[in-house]
């Protein structure tokens, strides 16, 4: 349907064409058309006259918007034009048959339309340019860090958004063959190392980011020279994040700390992950923790049959129970307020749902709490994982998926320690057949819960000091969604027993990262917030590690998992060796725990911890009979 306010291109178009073979027969005709070719001229002209506007009205030349042509509006004007000059030609030829009648008139004309339509649409261009040519040179002066599609499309959305004033002095790209050349009249002012020049002789207020791709190496680059210039900058997100949106400017934010660590976009073999998922009764346990509850929400996407959420905190699963009913309203979402301590109850739960696949997050996490709870741990990472396996083999569920951890790796934690012997019993019971059991291990998560991130942010909201327990700790990381995405294509390679380990990247020194933390705050690290270090707490190391000494690696089909080729032990070994350690724990006696977890997993090297704190020597240990 023609919109009205549109509609006055029709005779603009109509007087075109009348024009387009009035110059045809004047070129034809070196300006002195015959008598005789005048007949011939108006039959043409007529036939074109009802045949072109029909093609332009059906083919929506009506419906676009010229103040934003592009280059595939200009193809649909050429294509348009020369279908209606073809079937006018074909009519006119069949109405006129003579031969003094000149055909290449046709042609003549055909050229001639085509450029009066492209230029009609140019020049209208050009007027809307000019209407919005005011909106780039005035309020605050911004540079675009990337002179690709991303930085053209986000200049031309400020040229067009009444709500972006901003005067764009320029791009800078790292691209030698750009640097110098003009994009939408605006000049490629230089690389990236030359931020800070060009900033200050250019009096820049403000910069944004626009490589969606960008490395970490480059968006630090860019931050620090801002920062030293003292200009604002911002940045885009992944393109999969632009692509969710129809406005480029609204996705501008700040930098986040995820930026900075360069953690690249997961690719997924969806089909593949769909087609152990889709259909399928699912039970996921730990779900309103903030792996499993991410866990729950990356399961929703793949349309299983049902998605049970096995929990022990009654206000984490309703949280997660109430946004997966509202984000997903034709997921079957049944919460479940559990303890995977209680055998009983595990085992009634199991046999009621009977899921197919169960991703297993329920664990103590914290490394400093379960040093002074070793027997809580044990109940928990140790005991609760085998009441769960134990239920999954028995219902035959088809797929068991373990998130693990690198604290497992030597470890010197009670809470890695009981991960590790958790990862033995489930890759023994495999050897049983039936259920796969599959186990993923990686390392810290940005934000989870009991994650040093929010608590380096809180200690910033107070004022400090940030506390870090040594100067040169380092840990990987990884985000939340990039873990829980990992995992789901983890349970996708498996066929069992395996222990996969997730590619965690460059390791981060924690330093590093709280002096990051303070300065994307607004603050100067030691200046405004001081950081204190405060001795490394009981259980922990100087540097995580994802292989036990003699584990080798093998290659998966997917880039960031590989498999670990790890230690096993019988299962009937197993299971003597979990009956003590479950007496002992009962008992409250922690040395004994601490030894018989030590005989399960010779590699760890277990602490003790005072009255007042404080880390002490390790309790000698002696092989057990």
């Amino acid at each position: 349907m023609i919109r009205y306010r549109r509609f006055w291109l029709l005779p603009v178009d109509v007087a075109a064409i009348v024009l387009s073979h009035l110059l045809s027969y004047l070129i034809r005709f070196e300006a002195q058309i015959p008598p005789a070719q005048w007949k011939y001229f108006w039959v043409g002209t007529a036939v074109a006259l009802v045949v072109k506007p029909a093609f332009f009205v059906f083919a929506g030349f009506y419906r676009r918007l010229w103040r934003y042509a592009s280059i595939p509006d200009l193809v649909h004007i050429v294509k348009t034009v020369t279908l209606s000059s073809i079937t006018s030609t074909i009519i006119t030829l069949f109405l006129v048959r003579s031969d003094d009648y000149s055909r290449s008139t046709h042609i003549l004309a055909w050229l001639f339309l085509n450029g009066l339509i492209l230029g009609r649409s140019l020049v209208w261009r050009l007027l809307q340019e000019r209407r919005y040519h005011h909106r780039t040179t005035r309020g605050p002066r911004l540079l675009i860090v990337g002179a690709g599609m991303a930085g053209k499309m986000l200049f031309q959305e400020i040229k067009c958004n009444r709500d972006l004033a901003y005067s764009v002095i320029g791009f800078l790209d790292d691209d030698p063959v750009k640097i110098g050349a003009r994009i939408n009249d605006r000049p490629v002012l230089g690389a990236v190392r030359d931020l800070a020049r060009v900033a200050r002789d250019n009096e820049v207020k403000k910069v944004i980011i626009a490589i969606p791709s960008a490395p970490a190496s480059v968006i630090r680059n860019v931050v620090r020279q801002c920062r030293h210039s003292c200009v604002e900058v911002q940045t885009l997100p992944p393109m999969s994040g632009i692509l969710r949106e129809d406005l480029l400017a609204r996705q501008v934010r700040d930098v986040k700390l995820e930026d900075l660590l360069g953690r690249a976009a997961v690719s997924l073999d969806t089909r593949r992950i769909e087609a152990y998922l889709a259909g399928k009764r699912i039970l996921v346990t730990g779900a309103g923790g903030s792996i499993g509850s991410e866990i729950c929400r990356q399961l929703a996407h793949f349309a299983p049959h049902s998605l049970t959420l096995f929990e022990a905190a009654e206000t984490p699963l309703h949280e997660i129970g109430l946004e997966l009913g509202r984000d997903f309203a034709n997921l079957d979402c049944r919460p479940v307020l559990g303890d995977i301590r209680d055998r009983e109850q595990v085992f009634r739960v199991f046999r009621e749902i009977r899921p197919q696949v169960v991703f297993h997050a329920a664990a103590y996490k914290h490394v400093p709490m379960m040093e002074w709870h070793p027997s809580e741990a044990i109940k928990t990472n140790l005991l609760g994982t085998r009441h769960v396996a134990e239920a999954a083999a028995e219902v035959g569920v088809e797929k068991f998926v373990m998130v693990s951890t690198d604290k497992a790796v030597n470890p010197t934690s009670v809470m890695g320690a009981s991960k590790r012997s958790a990862e033995l019993f489930v890759q023994a019971l495999d050897s049983e057949g039936g259920t796969e059991f599959i186990t993923v291990r990686f390392g810290n998560v940005l934000g989870s819960n009991g994650s040093v991130v929010p608590l380096f942010q809180e200690q910033i909201r107070r004022g400090g000091p940030v506390t870090v327990t040594h100067r040169d700790v380092v840990r990987y990381f990884m985000t939340i969604p990039e873990a829980s995405q990992l995992v789901l294509q983890a349970g996708s390679l498996g066929s069992g027993g395996e222990i996969y380990l997730l590619d965690m990247g460059e390791p981060v020194r924690i330093t590093d990262l709280a002096e990051e933390l303070i300065r994307l705050s607004g603050l100067v690290p030691h200046e405004d917030i001081r950081i204190v270090f405060t001795g490394l707490r009981p259980g922990e190391k100087l540097f995580e590690e994802l292989l036990i000494s003699g584990e080798g690696t093998k290659p998966t089909e997917h880039q960031k998992i590989c498999i670990a080729a790890a230690r096993t032990v019988p299962l009937e070994v197993v299971r003597r060796k979990f009956d003590d350690l479950a007496a002992l724990a009962r008992s409250g006696d922690e040395e004994p725990l601490l030894r018989a977890l030590h005989d399960l997993v010779p590699e760890y090297r277990p602490g003790r911890i005072s009255s007042e704190g404080v880390s002490l020597r390790p309790v000698p240990l002696r092989a057990s009979a």
